[in-house]
């Protein structure tokens, strides 16, 4: 199955349902306009696509998805706005544009993403296609998935390793927070916008979105090598600039490939239970592993 155009309407729907949540104007046009930058730059939109494609895997309706699928990208965005910053990871280009502190202000970067962060809870909070059980339980999964438990527990991890060995017990510790968490996220907030997921249904697509989660990072880590800054948008080589422990540097890049492998079987064998309906979560994974930026 060729689900691309399936990817792009997903793809058009969360941008179309974020451009009229910013394009009303406030108080603070500046970092209102950061915001914006931040959240239009390209990117693939993975995340709010797993939602479209787990609530439509459990018949659930598209519109019961818009508030998760624009939630987890106003955090996944914000994320990177501060992963950029001169006190983070301190690039200069995303997705081939200058970063968020450079188009603007360090000051205003950081504040973008404090209101892309607060921004996701808000358009959860306020869904009133759901009901509020399961607006709370999706908060609940998107703080937890978010904060210290998660993504930010993961970001502590990288920044306190950089310089260090570790083990390849410990990198997929950090990975499984940094990138995995709010990949299980969109999964489990994409179930439950469906209504009538079921914990069998549940445990199948976070298995998938664990192997999914960890092989996105492994395929970031051999891009960072074999890539170049053009096809990336960001500068190529930073992993090895900043000392990081990577899947290529732990397993050797042959290590690192068969360690991809294994995990986009993995993601597959977890899902065959859905059997035909799941072929766009299938292409999905595929997608992850065979892209080349």
């Amino acid at each position: 199955m060729d689900a691309k155009p399936l990817l792009q309407q997903y793809q058009h729907r969360v941008e179309q349902h974020l451009k009229t949540v910013l394009n009303q104007s406030g108080d603070a046009e500046k970092v209102r306009l950061a915001m914006q930058y931040s959240l239009f730059n390209g990117g693939k939109r993975v995340r709010p696509v797993l939602v479209y494609m787990a609530n439509q895997l459990l018949d659930g309706n598209l519109a019961d998805a818009d508030a998760a699928a624009c939630a987890i990208e106003c955090i996944h965005s914000y994320s990177l706005v501060h992963d950029d910053l001169p006190a983070m990871d301190d690039d200069a280009l995303r997705r081939g544009k200058p970063t968020c502190h450079i188009a603007f202000d360090e000051a205003t970067a950081i504040l973008a993403g404090d209101g892309l962060q607060s921004l996701a809870f808000q358009l959860l909070a306020a869904d009133s296609a759901l009901s509020s059980d399961i607006r709370l339980k999706m908060v609940q999964i998107l703080a937890r998935d978010s904060g210290y438990q998660g993504m930010v527990g993961g970001q502590s991890i990288d920044l306190c390793n950089e310089g260090q060995q570790i083990s390849i017990e410990q990198l997929e510790l950090m990975h499984r927070h940094k990138t995995g968490a709010l990949i299980n996220a969109s999964i489990e907030m994409g179930a439950l916008s469906s209504t009538h997921a079921s914990d069998t249904d549940l445990q199948a697509l976070l298995t998938y979105a664990r192997a999914i989660g960890l092989a996105f990072q492994v395929k970031d880590d051999i891009l960072d090598i074999e890539s170049n800054t053009e096809t990336l948008g960001k500068p190529q080589g930073s992993d090895l600039l900043h000392e990081k422990s990577t899947y290529p540097a732990l397993l050797g890049m042959s290590g690192a490939k068969q360690k991809l492998a294994n995990l986009n079987a993995q993601a597959h064998a977890s899902i065959d239970c859905f059997n035909d309906a799941a072929a766009p979560l299938h292409w999905l994974a595929d997608y992850i592993v065979e892209r080349q930026y």
